[in-house]
């Protein structure tokens, strides 16, 4: 936006200088034409009007180099927009493939969440009422996670090694009993990896 203003300022100070540049041509050539046609007798005047005619010629070469530099300036700018503004698409570019691909994980997070979800009713089905509602309940007191697999000894909710006497008191438990863990009080799930 700031090359683009630059830009712009930089053109309107060309036109203003070449405006200025053709006004003092056209004076320089009325002068001149004065001088050519012998309407001016006087020495002097003539005098004065061929030093105005020189005065206005250098006057003309200052404004024309203004121009000049101001044309530079100009393009160096329309450079530098070209250049940021190709920048500005290529970022823009990502920013729309990022987004693409942002929206395309959110699309498959919920296919996922919605299976999990028709997969979850499927099992709280086949679960008493009562450990399901223990269940949920430890989830939420849990961060999430209500039941925690028991793997060598240890709790894999809360990271714990149980108490050997803990341990065994599970090792004793009959295998539809519901056990849970001392440390974090998570729902313990017992399988061959538990070293019972």
């Amino acid at each position: 936006m700031a090359v683009q203003t630059e830009e712009s300022d930089c053109a309107r100070e060309q036109t203003k200088a070449e405006q200025d540049v053709d006004q003092v041509r056209q004076r320089a050539t009325r002068d001149q034409q004065r001088l050519d046609s012998g309407a001016v007798t006087s020495p002097k005047d003539l005098e004065n009007l061929q030093r105005e005619i020189v005065s206005l010629a250098k006057r003309q070469g200052d404004l024309e180099d203004i121009v000049l530099e101001v044309m530079e300036r100009r393009e160096s700018a329309q450079e530098r927009t070209a250049e940021l503004t190709e920048r500005v698409g290529s970022v823009q570019g990502k920013i729309d493939d990022a987004t693409a691909r942002r929206e395309a994980a959110y699309e498959t997070l919920d296919a996922d969440e919605a299976t999990a979800e028709k997969e979850r009713e499927v099992v709280s089905a086949t679960i008493p009422a009562d450990l399901l509602k223990l269940y949920d309940k430890l989830r939420q007191q849990q961060g999430g996670i209500g039941a925690a697999k028991l793997y060598q000894r240890t709790c894999q909710g809360c990271r714990q090694e149980l108490a050997i006497t803990d341990f065994n008191e599970i090792r004793a438990a009959a295998p539809d009993t519901v056990v849970r863990c001392e440390n974090c009080r998570r729902i313990l799930v017992r399988t061959s990896d538990s070293g019972l």
